[in-house]
C-alpha cells in the first residue's frame, strides 16, 4: 500500500507534472509551483523537495523555527514527519521534486545491524542547502517517471531508498545538521524600497548607482545581492519593467511610438523598436495591431 503524501494538500498553487504512486515505500512528484503561500499542513511523512528550475525566495516556519532562503537549482529543503509547518510563502514559480518517504527511514531492525540509535535518526528541519548526492538520488528516481515500469524496477528503488535513508541519517538528523553561515542578501523591505523607485522613475535614466544608493549598498555587492533576490541583473529587471510598460500603453493606442519610448524610458524611437522587437519578436507597431484593444 503506497504511503500517505500530502503533496496536492500542501501545494495547491501548483500543477503536478507526473508522479509514480505505485512503490510501496516511496512516492515521487514532478511540480511546478506557483509563487504565493502555499497551503501549510502537518506531514504524515517524511518530505524532501528538490529544486530543478526557476528561482524564488522562500519563506517558511516549522515547529516555532522560522527559515528564509533562496530556491534555486541544486538546493534542497525537508520536512520531516510531524513537522507543526506554519507558513511557506514563494515570491516566484519554480519547478520542483518531491520525494516522499515514510515516518520511518528505516525499520529498528535495520538500524541495529548498522549499529545506529533509532532515537537519534530524528530529521532536521532543514533547507535552503546544496548536496550534490541527494541531487543524484532525486535525478534517479525523477528518470523513471517518464518510462514505462521495468521488471528491475522494484529492487533499483529498494537500493536507492536504502542509500538515501543512510544519505539522509548521515548528514540530516537533528544532531548533526548545522545551517551554514548566513550569506548577506537583500532584505524584503529594502529591495520593496529599490523596485517602488524603478517604478517611479521608469522614464529616467536610472543608474546602478542610483540604485546602490537607495539600498545603502556599495553597487559591487548591490548588483549581486539584486541579482540573487530577483534573479536578474539590475539593468535586466528595468528594461523588462519597461518593455512590459510599452506594452500596456501600446495596447490602449493613446500615445505615438516616439512618446512611449520617451515615457518609458527608451529615449529615442529607434532605441524602443531595437530593444522591444529583441524581447518580444515584434516591433512595436506589430504588436500594437495584434493588441489593441
Amino acid at each position: 500500500m503506497a504511503i500517505t503524501t500530502h503533496g496536492d494538500r500542501k501545494y495547491h498553487r501548483s500543477e503536478r507534472l507526473s508522479s509514480a504512486e505505485a512503490w510501496p515505500s516511496l512516492r515521487v512528484e514532478h511540480r511546478r509551483l506557483e509563487g504565493g503561500a502555499q497551503t501549510a499542513v502537518t506531514p504524515e511523512c517524511t518530505e524532501i523537495v528538490l529544486i530543478l528550475s526557476g528561482q524564488a525566495q522562500v519563506g517558511r516556519t516549522g515547529d516555532g523555527n522560522a527559515q528564509e532562503g533562496i530556491a534555486r537549482p541544486g538546493t534542497s529543503w525537508i520536512v520531516p514527519v510531524g513537522t507543526d509547518e506554519s507558513r511557506i510563502e514563494l515570491s516566484g514559480p519554480v519547478e520542483s521534486l518531491h520525494l516522499f518517504l515514510p515516518p520511518t527511514l528505516m525499520e529498528t531492525s535495520a538500524l541495529a545491524d548498522y549499529d545506529i540509535d533509532p532515537a537519534k535518526t530524528r530529521l532536521a528541519y532543514a533547507g535552503g542547502f546544496a548536496d550534490a548526492t541527494l541531487q543524484q538520488i532525486g535525478s534517479a528516481f525523477r528518470s523513471m517517471l517518464d518510462r514505462p515500469p521495468q521488471p528491475t524496477d522494484r529492487l533499483f528503488i529498494d537500493g536507492m531508498q536504502v542509500a538515501l535513508a543512510g544519505h539522509l541519517i548521515g548528514n540530516y538528523t537533528v544532531d548533526r545538521w548545522q545551517p551554514a553561515a548566513r550569506a548577506p542578501s537583500l532584505d524584503q523591505k529594502r529591495l520593496k524600497r529599490v523596485l517602488d523607485f524603478i517604478e517611479a522613475r521608469i522614464a529616467e535614466d536610472v543608474t546602478l548607482d542610483d540604485l546602490a544608493a537607495e539600498a545603502c549598498l556599495s553597487p559591487f555587492h548591490f548588483s549581486r545581492l539584486f541579482r540573487d533576490a530577483t534573479g536578474l541583473t539590475p539593468h535586466r529587471y528595468i528594461t523588462d519593467r519597461r518593455v512590459q510598460a510599452a506594452r500596456h500603453k501600446l495596447a490602449l493606442a493613446h500615445s505615438s511610438l516616439v512618446e512611449i519610448a520617451l515615457d518609458t524610458g527608451f529615449g529615442s524611437q529607434a532605441n524602443f523598436i531595437r530593444v522591444f522587437r529583441k524581447a518580444t519578436g515584434l516591433t512595436p507597431g506589430q504588436y500594437r495591431e495584434l493588441h489593441l484593444r
